[in-house]
């Protein structure tokens, strides 16, 4: 048999395996379910008790005290807690990123539903930050230059929903067109380059905040807001953030 011959009955049995093989046609299975009436192994209990009773001790201790209780629900276009949340990323953000790159931060901006649990009034615990931000969403600052920040703009008016926002502010009218947007007081310049303080999943498009995109410098600064919200918590004995003009309508 010559390698033609070989090559030939080989490629014919291919073909009739593929055709005589058996397909998956039905999945059958329990369903589990996980509830209280699952009894635990005592010698897994024990050993891991004492690591357990040390996360809980961490995460219950009291770091600072709310005046009041904060919700994301509690205002139209900015809230008390969305307020708290950029403007602590500025705080904490800001000293890093000018260390690094002798730049001041412009401006922050959050996501609404990034915010995931109140702040209740009374004691606020490690615990809270883990509620409040429960995802792994670091600290990144994007340079965009003054047209893509008219987009980002743009985008705010047209989601009418309380994003927080810290460093700018921005006036409605009643038909939600832009009177008044400004950064630190001065107007947006086309061609200035700000420094916008954001999280890596809305710098990577979530919520549709594409216009992050469209800078080529993304200075990552290693640090998760959670954490920026539990080092914030414990300069301050008390927080009594408010809702204020940061991004309102103007009524005619």
């Amino acid at each position: 048999m010559n390698y033609k011959h070989f090559l030939f009955i080989c490629s014919l049995l291919f073909i009739t395996s593929c055709n005589e093989a058996n397909y998956l046609t039905r999945i059958e299975g329990d369903r589990l379910e996980i509830n209280d009436s699952l009894k635990g192994i005592d010698s897994i209990d024990q050993f891991i008790e004492p690591f357990r009773n040390q996360v809980n001790k961490n995460l219950d201790s009291v770091i600072s005290y709310a005046m009041d209780t904060y919700s994301k629900t509690d205002g139209v276009l900015n809230t008390a807690i969305g307020n708290f949340m950029a403007d602590l990323v500025f705080e904490e953000g800001n000293p890093i990123y000018k260390s690094r790159t002798g730049n001041d931060i412009d401006l922050v901006l959050l996501n609404h539903g990034g915010i995931r649990s109140i702040i209740s009034k009374g004691n606020i615990t490690t615990r809270t930050a883990f509620e409040v931000m429960p995802f792994e969403n670091s600290i990144v600052v994007v340079e965009l230059k003054g047209v893509v920040v008219k987009e980002l703009i743009d985008y705010l008016k047209r989601a009418k929903r309380a994003h927080p926002i810290s460093k700018l502010q921005l006036k409605l009218d009643a038909e939600f067109e832009v009177l008044e947007a400004t950064i630190n007081g001065n107007a947006i310049e086309d061609h200035n380059i700000y420094h916008v303080a954001t999280n890596d999943y809305l710098y990577g498009g979530g919520d549709r905040m594409d216009f992050f995109q469209k800078s080529d410098s993304l200075h990552v600064l290693d640090y998760k807001i959670r954490n920026a919200i539990i080092d914030h918590l414990h300069k301050y004995d008390t927080i009594n953030p408010v809702i204020d003009d940061r991004f309102i309508i103007i009524e005619n």
